[in-house]
Parts: structure tokens; C-alpha cells; sequence
């Protein structure tokens, strides 16, 4: 400490000149985080990337710009545009985006994250106008995809990559509303009526099936009758009727015919 104080004393000028270079030194050291990057210029003009962790910037001359890189949203907020069928919708989306190249996303582009949204509305009707609305209700991730690299092709420039496009809501006219209800509803009864009529095909085609055996084995249908009656008097029924056979009923009509002419003589 004394050979320091007799220097400073012996050699002031010198000594201070020695302590400004050392703050100065100091303070062009700086420090960027693992998600940002530092664009750095000199005299205005564009050098260098630096960062994450420390980097010196040559004071007076050299200034720096931070870039987060990160993965961020942009925000659509619900637009409305026309299908391809004129149907008007009002839709809202969102974007995800990261920088890729930081000193291009400073450098090409004013502001970032307002560029990508404009880009985002023009894209969003553009795409929403070459598809139907049946498309933009049923084929959301195709209509996604396609505005995701309309989108990309745009922000390229800037050194910005999307990596996803999401509708998150699409709003159709009450009017539309209730005419997709109906037509829901009627596809559902024509399902029903499909399904009940080719139930009663697969009936009747076992029906008739049933009735070529029995036709070719009588007996088969006196053990059908038989079954039924005893089907009938399980359901303790007040009434029960017995169906009988056709040999039986021919006979009776026989016997009948006979008694009526006895008696007419």
C-alpha cells in the first residue's frame, strides 16, 4: 500500500490515466443470458453476435442491441373474413414464433412481434378464402398448416421461423348454426332408417330361410306350434289360443260338410 501511495504521489498523471483505463475497461464487459443474444454495432455499423455469457464492447464505439430467442406467441385477435362459399366467419388464431437469426430480426425489421401479426391477419383471410366452411370446421390442421407456412415464407427475411399456427375459435352465423343442426339431425334419422330397413332385410331373409326348412320337414312346423304354446301359457295369460293344424281344420271342415248333407235328406 505504500509503494502504491508513493507512486500515485510521485507519478499522479500517470496514475490516473491508469484508473480511468481500468474503469473503462470494466465497463465494456457485459453479460448475456442463455436466451439472448447481443447484435452488436460499431459506429452503427453491424459486427458481430455476441453472447450467452460475458462479451467486451469497445466503450464509445461499440453499443449493443438484446434478442431474446425464445419460442413466443403472437396473438390474433378474432377476425372476421369470408369462406369460399361467402359464408362470413370471425376467427381467431395464434402464432408461435422464435428468432433464429437475431441480428436479421433487428436489422430487417422495424418491430418484430407487429410485423408477424399483420403478416398473420393478411395470411388468415387469404387462406380462409380459398377454403369452404365445411374445410375450416372439419380440416382445421390442414388449414393451419397451410397458414403456417404462408406465414413462414414471409418471416423468413426477418430471421424468424414459425413453427405453429392455431385457430382458436371459429364463429359462424346463428342462421348457419341452426341450418348445420338440421342437416346433422337429417343425416342422423337417414343413418337410422338405413340401419332399421337393412334390419328388417336381414329378417326377412332368415324368415324365409326359416320357412323353406319348415316347408321341407312338416313336422318341423307341429314342433314350432307346439313351442309357441308353450311360450303363450309361460306368460300366465287369461286367454290362450291354440293354433291348429291344417290336417285337422281340413278334416273338421270334411265332418262339417257331411253332417249338412245327412241332414238335408
Amino acid at each position: 500500500m505504500e509503494s502504491f501511495a508513493y507512486l500515485v504521489q510521485r507519478y499522479p498523471f500517470q496514475a490516473g490515466v491508469g484508473v480511468v483505463a481500468i474503469l473503462l475497461i470494466l465497463s465494456g464487459i457485459r453479460i448475456a443470458n442463455q436466451y439472448e443474444r447481443a447484435v452488436v454495432f460499431f459506429l452503427g455499423r453491424y459486427v458481430r453476435i455476441a453472447g450467452p455469457g460475458p462479451y467486451f464492447l469497445t466503450p464509445f464505439f461499440e453499443w449493443r442491441s438484446i434478442v431474446d430467442i425464445r419460442t413466443m406467441t403472437t396473438s390474433v385477435d378474432q377476425l372476421e373474413t369470408i369462406t369460399r362459399d361467402n359464408v362470413p366467419v370471425k376467427i381467431s388464431a395464434v402464432v408461435w414464433r422464435r428468432v433464429v437469426e437475431p441480428a436479421r430480426s433487428l436489422i430487417a425489421v422495424t418491430d418484430v412481434a407487429d410485423a408477424v401479426t399483420q403478416v398473420a391477419i393478411t395470411s388468415l383471410r387469404g387462406i380462409i378464402g380459398q377454403h369452404s366452411l365445411d374445410e375450416v370446421l372439419k380440416a382445421q390442421e390442414t388449414v393451419s398448416e397451410a397458414l403456417q407456412t404462408n406465414i413462414d415464407k414471409v418471416t423468413e427475411p426477418w430471421g424468424v421461423k414459425v413453427e405453429r399456427v392455431q385457430m382458436k375459435n371459429v364463429e359462424i352465423p346463428e342462421t348457419m348454426q341452426r341450418a348445420m343442426a338440421q342437416e346433422a339431425e337429417a343425416l342422423r334419422e337417414k343413418r337410422a332408417r338405413q340401419i332399421k330397413a337393412e334390419a328388417e332385410l336381414e329378417a326377412a331373409g332368415l324368415l324365409k330361410k326359416a320357412a323353406e326348412t319348415i316347408m321341407e320337414s312338416p313336422a318341423s312346423l307341429e314342433l314350432r306350434r307346439m313351442q309357441m304354446i308353450t311360450e303363450v301359457g309361460a306368460e300366465q295369460n287369461t286367454m290362450t289360443i291354440i293354433m291348429m293344424p291344417s290336417e285337422f281344420v281340413e278334416m273338421a271342415r270334411a265332418i262339417g260338410a257331411r253332417e249338412t248333407d245327412r241332414d238335408k235328406r
